[in-house]
């Protein structure tokens, strides 16, 4: 089964955390390797992109988001409308 959640890559330098989007197995790590990047968030910098079209794709096809990806999608839609 397929998840969307966070990914966290890279060093935390300075507590900068950048955030990649993912389509990942469930059981995967968080750190192992995705199938498909839908989307970034940077907290520090208000800083949200979702390519919405390959989101709802990944949606139809069964992959489920976690609470804080679904949170964050809706916050995404309401800011682009």
């Amino acid at each position: 089964m397929l998840r969307i959640r966070l990914q966290r890559p890279g060093r935390a330098a300075k507590r900068r955390y950048n955030r990649k989007i993912i389509v990942i197995e469930r059981t995967a790590a968080r750190d192992s390797e995705f199938v498909a990047q839908v989307g970034c968030y940077d907290p520090s910098r208000e800083l949200l992109r979702f390519d919405i079209a390959q989101y709802e794709n990944w949606v139809k096809k069964g992959a489920r988001p976690t609470e804080t990806v679904a949170s964050l999608f809706k916050r995404f839609k309401k800011q682009s409308s």
